[in-house]
């Protein structure tokens, strides 16, 4: 099915075969009953990509049937949020009549919050020199009547910002709001409603777990910030830069003391834990300070190395948060040797794909 032919009264059907399939992919293992997260029928992913279709004078979004190859026009997007679908009706004709923003324009992509707060990035197969500054600081002007909205152009080796690189969402868990700082083109969750269901999961299943909480692949403090009142401490650690830098500027502006964000890879992280390197990025942090019983992992779609496989091993409840069934699974056959499943959660937050996200709570035997 096209994204564009989503029908929400299939949504229902959708979602049973995602259960089934998931209870018969893991029907091996020791497993409760699995507790299943629904998302919006419409609407849903806060962000959206598209490359762009220059015909004559017309300029549409497109998308690739994935069967056929062949591109199709999109006008509205029903996965996406209604604020991006409304700056897509509204974007398009004011580029289409200019020849300075559309010309070699190659892609769109849209990132979008709550609070209909919205990012556009215009990437181009050309430089962006100042005549297209120019432009599209008159463009925000116009869609800033209508939306709060910022531009950003990309071409080979270049970023040119106009105010921004990056949206605040608003996200509630249980009876907080908790704002994150999400930055263009780096990874989000795309669907924030689910998102908020995941973290109160995680929130539930943690809620008895003692000491402190080390969180790896911890992004920009999704999971970190909302965790951390749960535990006396939460260690976390990310790899990407500009990651690492939202996770601190959003325990700032979520005003949290008690979590600390290193900037390493699963892989590094144990070889300091088990002092085979050193890094100049743990000065001032004592590994031994912590007093961690609890991990968290939401690893790449590889699923866990061997080595952090092992790691985790260690620890009395372990925390897994999968974007995939296969990976998890082999995962699973490893960390039942010495954890029993307690809980078991399907997330939507792919209707109408075969994408299945799972979270896992295990306790050591």
């Amino acid at each position: 099915m096209r994204p564009t032919e989503i029908n929400p009264a299939d949504y229902d059907k959708q979602l049973a075969q995602k259960v089934d399939s998931v209870e018969q992919s893991f029907k091996a293992f020791s497993m409760p009953n699995i507790e299943v997260f629904t998302s919006a029928a419409l609407n849903y992913r806060m962000r959206a990509e598209f490359r762009m279709w220059h015909d004559g004078d017309n300029l549409d979004h497109v998308m690739f049937d994935q069967a056929t190859k062949q591109k199709y026009s999109v006008k509205q997007f029903p996965p996406a949020s209604v604020i991006i679908n409304k700056v897509m009706a509204k974007l398009v004709p004011l580029l289409k009549n200019n020849e300075v923003l559309r010309r070699k324009l190659f892609q769109i992509d849209y990132l979008s919050t709550l609070t209909d707060e919205v990012l556009v990035s215009l990437v181009y197969h050309k430089p962006l020199e100042e005549e297209w500054l120019r432009e599209a600081t008159l463009l925000r002007k116009v869609l800033r009547e209508e939306f709060k909205i910022d531009l950003i152009g990309r071409a080979k080796k270049q970023k040119v910002l106009l105010d921004k690189d990056y949206v605040l969402e608003a996200l509630p868990v249980n009876e907080r709001i908790y704002t994150f700082k999400q930055i263009e083109n780096s990874f989000t969750q795309p669907n924030a409603g689910v998102n908020s269901k995941m973290l109160e999961w995680a929130l539930d299943v943690t809620q008895d777990c003692e000491g402190d909480l080390l969180e790896l692949y911890c992004g920009a403090g999704n999971f970190s910030l909302p965790l951390a009142q749960n535990f006396k401490k939460v260690l976390a650690t990310e790899i990407s830069k500009s990651s690492v830098a939202a996770a601190q500027h959003n325990i700032r502006l979520n005003n949290i003391e008690n979590v600390t964000i290193l900037r390493m890879s699963s892989e590094e992280f144990v070889q300091a834990l088990n002092n085979e390197r050193s890094f100049r990025r743990l000065e001032g942090v004592n590994l031994q300070d912590y007093n961690c019983q609890t991990v968290l992992v939401d690893p790449p779609r590889s699923g866990l190395d061997d080595e952090t496989l092992a790691m985790v091993q260690g620890y009395a409840n372990i925390v897994y948060i999968s974007c995939n069934p296969e990976t998890l699974k082999d995962n699973l056959v490893e960390l039942q040797k010495t954890h029993n499943i307690a809980r078991f959660a399907l997330f939507d937050q792919f209707p109408y794909t075969h994408h299945v996200e799972s979270g896992v709570f295990l306790q050591k035997r």
